[in-house]
């Protein structure tokens, strides 16, 4: 952009927004299956909306000098404690702050000289990305092939006496399914180690869908040996996004999490959060959508996602050639080819020419490929449509038949030197296989991508997706 001479006024600013937006998936109405959360009751959104503007511009930095700010974290962070188990919280900016946090106080008061944590292969990736900032050694821990739990087994076998954390989800994302917290919890303590639950996404799901009928086992707080939890409000609060609480049931360990520095002749800085400067925006929209959803609200969409992904997971089992995977206790649901001739990422490909976003995963420790379902409260409406959208998409996925790669393709990927390549030359090679990511093209049908990474190894996954990333903010 080459910033205008004069200014531009507000209208001619939100009809450029509104141009820019054109090709962006919907943020209402259920059918973008990941990233948006929706409750299908647009004064609910409006009120936070609301809110959020008027804190806007409110700086959570220095809450001397906005009380707003503590008055409006203590009612939120004490109704996530009062639905988790107790404790004591930060609210955040989204669920890798509040993993990072946790990890922080974990290692802070272990005071290892090499801290390790035990992680199992479907816990989120903020965890990695905590480890990366932090100086802590991840060391993976398998899952049950059949159940996509981790084992308590496993989990003790991998913990060190350099172990300064271990992790459980509930649930975990991409199967929707609940670790064994207690068990874990349990060989957490036996070995001295603190326990996180990422709750990121379950946190303020499942307590009600267990009021509504669901068989959901302890996983908060007050089960004894965990330590710290997680718990995304712009997930199943419905809050606009920047809300997340991380709870410590000591408040020393808190402190831990806490960064204070007077080595300096400036401001006092004493920050509970990552961040320094923020806006107080986010907490005022968390803090508002739960004051107008309330109880009664939070146990309805409960039901009513309930209901959705029940019919979800039933609806996908009639659906030849594909199957859910596991026995999601939450509102997550993934499905993989029942067979070799429907390719998922083709599938998706063609969900999304029919308006439907579904969610691609990369197989990965045993786990096949597959799509990924987030049900939200206003799924239940869309259930039967999304349905017959994912049977349109397998039947036509099947005589596309699956992708096919050009013969040594993923050897070539697998064997540049992706640091002697600029963005430019990366993002031919790209276009060159039918995935041109440079400005004006269009969307990009994935399938061709997400099998070029399906058959790398991790590190170089990641390696091409930082590639293109870059290509396309370049």
């Amino acid at each position: 952009m080459n910033l205008p001479v004069t200014g531009s006024t507000a209208e001619e600013l939100l009809a450029e927004v509104a141009r820019l937006k054109e090709h962006d998936l919907p943020v209402r109405g259920g059918q973008v299956t990941a990233y948006v959360y929706d409750t299908g009751r647009p004064e609910v959104h409006e009120a936070a909306t609301r809110a959020y503007v008027e804190m806007l511009e409110v700086n959570s930095l220095d809450p001397t000098a906005f009380p707003s700010v503590v008055e409006m974290e203590r009612q939120v962070v004490g109704a996530v404690a009062d639905l988790l188990g107790g404790g004591h919280g930060i609210f955040t900016s989204g669920g890798t702050e509040s993993i990072m946090l946790a990890v922080k106080a974990a290692r802070d008061l272990a005071g290892r000289e090499r801290p390790e944590m035990v992680v199992p292969v479907t816990a989120h990736p903020a965890f990695h990305k905590a480890a990366h900032y932090l100086g802590v050694r991840v060391r993976p821990a398998p899952v049950d092939l059949a159940t996509y739990r981790a084992r308590a087994a496993d989990v003790e076998a991998a913990i060190t006496a350099d172990t300064v954390l271990v992790v459980a989800s509930a649930p975990s994302y991409p199967q929707g399914v609940i670790d064994p917290v207690g068990e874990i919890a349990a060989v957490a303590a036996a070995a001295g180690a603190p326990c996180h639950v990422d709750a990121c996404v379950g946190g303020w799901l499942l307590p009600w869908l267990r009021e509504a009928g669901a068989r959901v086992p302890a996983f908060d707080l007050s089960v004894p040996g965990v330590t710290s939890l997680s718990c995304d409000l712009h997930k199943f609060g419905y809050a606009p996004k920047g809300a997340s609480v991380v709870l410590f049931a000591d408040p020393a360990m808190r402190r831990r999490a806490y960064f204070a520095s007077a080595a300096w002749p400036g401001y006092t800085v004493i920050n509970a959060t990552v961040q320094s400067s923020r806006s107080a925006g986010p907490l005022a929209g968390a803090w508002a959508t739960l004051r107008a959803l309330g109880r009664a609200g939070y146990l309805e969409l409960g039901r009513a996602t309930l209901e959705a992904a029940a019919a979800l997971r039933e609806g996908i089992a009639r659906v030849p050639g594909l199957r859910v995977l596991g026995e999601p206790e939450s509102s997550l649901v993934s499905f993989a080819a029942a067979d070799a001739g429907l390719d998922v990422f083709v599938l998706a490909d063609e969900a999304r020419a029919r308006g439907w976003f579904l969610q691609p995963q990369l197989s990965y420790a045993g786990i096949p490929a597959n799509l990924h379902v987030t049900v939200t409260g206003v799924t239940r409406a869309g259930v039967d449509a999304m349905l017959k959208v994912i049977a349109e998409s397998a039947e036509a996925a099947r005589l596309r038949g699956p992708v096919t790669l050009p013969e040594g393709l993923v050897e070539l990927v697998a064997g540049l030197d992706l640091e002697a390549l600029d963005d430019p030359t990366f993002a031919e090679l790209a276009a060159s296989v039918g995935v041109d990511l440079r400005p004006g093209r269009g969307q990009p049908e994935m399938a061709v991508v997400n099998t070029v990474l399906d058959a790398l190894p991790a590190a170089q996954r990641e390696a091409v997706l930082v590639r293109f990333l870059s290509v396309l903010y370049g």
